[in-house]
Order: structure tokens, then C-alpha cells, then sequence
């Protein structure tokens, strides 16, 4: 994930790149049946049984969000995670000596043709088309806002690092997985600077705004909320890395093919990992990660990226940049509402939903999950004529996303 890129498509209302759509997909979530959130408890020592009960507690809230709703029973559970974490977490990093770096995939200074090396990318780099070029912009923007990724894993009770240097499994894991994911941003960033066809100032402003403005992924400091958000937002950037690799390939550039492969590779693997994760939520307390399931779908998976801001392109377009990048995403097939339902599907199957034998408000959150891949599909191939629509109109002269600051004329 450096948390990099898409989860739901503002078009299934237009598109897509790691946020949920507000629009037709909202519909889902009103018309669909709601599973109850589950409510905040904390433990209790009776004084003349010793007996542990919990008891309801009111669940915290900053600037009318829900904070801390994790409770001390899964608190609990979480806890119970940490030897998972050292044996099973742990060996899926790579060590530094064994990691691929940027410069593998670079010009290299040293070499006597250095300058006919960065000729021979930027006559490659031609051959990609202009909406390619944005949504690896895009892209690359999202992977180096990791900062605010790796402040999002420190929210979570029970597994943040809490010294910022801390010796247990969970901060190893933490700083390890941004270092892996922090070559991602250095490498692509490189890469598109050394093609001379991107506006690098503007695409600077971009980061920095983004990172200023941090994300709200509504995961609650709750692990359970935060690793099922994970999960599904590494293997979607690991789609949107997959799909930017083929295009490439096929647009004449092996080079940055081999580029992004290599980044879909690294999210995968961390896919695998934050999967591995909520595999032991549910082999521990099948209702309470099965309500946090229902929760993070409902509320849908946010785009890392939805606040990014170059301060120009609202005031030359008079729309979101976000909105016009995740459309453009869309329309070329990078990452699509299709896609989003993939996703849930393959999350589905991989935590055997539609097997286990619930009851309550689990069965309610359950029944929720499994009905909304075809749901969402529906909005998908309702917006599909819209979308046609509009291409249409742009290739007319009448409308489109308008020019990105990004990307020279």
C-alpha cells in the first residue's frame, strides 16, 4: 500500500484509484442491508465473583470521527498476534542486501555513456500516451506520500511503535515495510524526471500537499479496521501497478514494464502479509473480524491519495484533481470499478465468507459482504454508457478531464 493507489472508483461514479466512490456506490451502501457496528466494551473485574465481564464503554470521538473502538477483549486477541508477527510476519521482509534498489533500474552515473543512456529512456519514454503518463504520475505521487502511510499503521492500538525505534515485531514490521515501499516513489519519481516530459515543480507541489494533508482511511485505530484496509488496498495498488506494467510493455517501453512489475511484485508480497494478518483475526474471533469486514466495506476504501492538490488544477478546471486523475485511471483501464469488485471477490474467497457458520449481527455483516461484488458490478456496467458518453464528447472538443499540470504539453 504504500498504500499506493486505488480502491474504489469515483465512477462507479467515475472512476477509480484507491477511493470508494461517493456517488453511485454510495447507493449501495444505503440500499444495502447494514450490518450494526459492534460496540466498545471494556473488561471488568467483579468484586465478589472475580469473574471477567465486559461492559459497554462509549467509543471516543476527534472532529466527529470515531477514534480507539478496539475492545479490550480484542485488544486482547490482538495482543496474542505478536508471536505470529515475529515468526510469520517478519521472514516475509526482504533484507536490505537481497532488495532490489532504484538504481537497478537507472541510468548509472558512472558509465562513460550516461548521457546516451538517459537519451535512449526519454526515446522510449515518447512512445507512452499522455493519460499512461498521468496515471503513472499519479501513481508515483501516491508511493511518495508514505509518511503519512506509516503514521496510519502508528495509530493502530496494540501495534504501533511506540518509541519510534521500538524493538517489538509489529514497529520492526512497520519500518521494514516503508522502507520496502519507499524505493517505490524514489524509483518512479527518478524515472519520470529523467523522461523530460514531466512538469516535476508541479508534480513536487502535489506531494507536499498531500503529504501536509494527510488521509482519514476511517480505520478507527482499530487493527481490525486497519489490516483489512491494508489488505485491500496492496492488492489493489498491486492491479494498478500490474495493469501500468503491461501498457508499457505494450506502448514500447520494457523498461518501465520491468519497473512496475517490480513494484506490483513488492505489493503482493505485502498483500500476502497484511492477508496472512486478518487470516489470524478470523481464526481467533470469526465475529469480531467479520463485523470489521462489513465496517471497512461499507464505509468504503479510500484512496491514500484523495486529498492530492497542485494548486491549479481546481482553479483552471473548477474540479477535484483526484476525481480527473481517478477518471482518467478508469477510462484506460488501470484501475476500474471492475476491478474494486475483483477485489472484494478475491477477499471473499480468501477469507472463506461465504462458509462460515454465523449468527446475529455477524450473519447480517456477512450476507452484507457477499452481496456487494454484484452490486457494485451493476453500478459499474450502468455508468459504463455514461462513461462512453463522455469519452465521446471529449474526443468532440465538448468535454474531458482538461490539461494536468503534470505532464508537458
Amino acid at each position: 500500500m504504500a498504500a499506493t493507489v486505488h480502491a474504489m472508483p469515483t465512477s462507479v461514479r467515475g472512476t477509480i484509484s484507491l477511493r470508494a466512490p461517493q456517488g453511485s456506490f454510495a447507493v449501495i451502501a444505503r440500499n444495502a442491508r447494514k450490518p450494526k457496528t459492534f460496540s466498545r466494551q471494556s473488561l471488568t473485574v467483579s468484586a465478589k465473583t472475580g469473574k471477567v465481564f465486559a461492559v459497554a464503554a462509549p467509543k471516543y470521538q476527534v472532529d466527529m470521527e470515531v477514534t480507539h473502538s478496539l475492545t479490550a477483549e480484542r485488544l486482547e486477541v490482538v495482543k496474542s498476534l505478536d508471536n505470529f508477527a515475529e515468526t510469520e510476519l517478519i521472514p516475509m521482509l526482504k533484507p536490505v542486501e537481497k532488495s532490489w534498489q532504484p538504481q537497478d533500474f537507472l541510468p548509472s552515473p558512472e558509465s562513460p555513456d550516461f548521457l546516451d543512456q538517459i537519451a535512449e529512456l526519454q526515446k522510449r519514454a515518447m512512445n507512452i500516451s499522455d493519460d499512461h503518463l498521468v496515471c503513472l504520475v499519479g501513481d508515483m505521487v501516491t508511493e511518495e506520500a508514505l509518511p503519512t502511510y506509516m503514521n496510519m499503521l502508528n495509530t493502530l492500538d496494540g501495534t504501533r511503535d511506540e518509541t519510534g525505534a521500538s524493538d517489538t515485531a509489529w514497529a520492526r514490521w512497520t519500518r521494514a515495510w516503508t522502507a520496502e515501499e519507499n524505493r517505490h516513489g524514489d524509483l518512479l519519481n527518478k524515472y519520470l524526471w529523467l523522461t523530460g516530459r514531466v512538469d516535476m515543480k508541479a508534480v513536487e507541489v502535489t506531494i507536499q500537499n498531500l503529504i501536509g494533508s494527510g488521509m482519514n482511511p476511517k480505520t478507527e485505530n482499530n487493527p481490525y479496521l486497519g489490516f483489512i484496509y491494508t489488505s485491500f488496498q496492496e492488492r489493489a495498488t498491486k492491479v494498478s501497478h500490474g495493469n501500468t506494467a503491461r501498457f508499457a510493455n505494450e506502448e514500447g517501453d520494457p523498461v518501465l514494464g520491468r519497473i512496475c512489475g517490480t513494484i506490483a511484485a513488492d505489493e503482493g508480497r505485502h498483500e500476502i502479509a497484511y492477508t496472512k494478518i486478518v487470516d489470524q483475526l478470523f481464526l481467533r474471533d470469526e465475529e469480531g473480524a467479520m463485523l470489521a469486514f462489513a465496517d471497512m466495506m461499507k464505509k468504503q476504501i479510500i484512496m491514500p491519495a484523495h486529498l492530492m492538490n497542485d494548486n491549479q488544477h481546481k482553479a483552471n478546471t473548477g474540479r477535484d484533481l483526484f476525481d480527473d486523475f481517478s477518471s482518467v485511471a478508469e477510462n484506460v483501464g488501470v484501475y476500474t470499478a471492475q476491478d474494486y469488485a475483483d477485489i472484494m471477490e478475491h477477499l471473499i474467497k480468501r477469507w472463506d465468507i461465504e462458509k462460515r457458520a454465523l449468527s446475529g449481527e455477524a450473519a447480517e455483516a456477512q450476507d452484507y459482504v457477499c452481496r456487494l461484488p454484484t452490486r457494485v458490478r451493476r453500478l459499474a456496467e450502468r455508468s459504463s454508457a455514461r462513461k462512453k458518453k463522455n469519452m465521446l464528447a471529449e474526443k468532440a472538443g465538448q468535454a474531458g478531464q482538461g490539461p494536468f499540470s503534470w505532464v508537458f504539453k
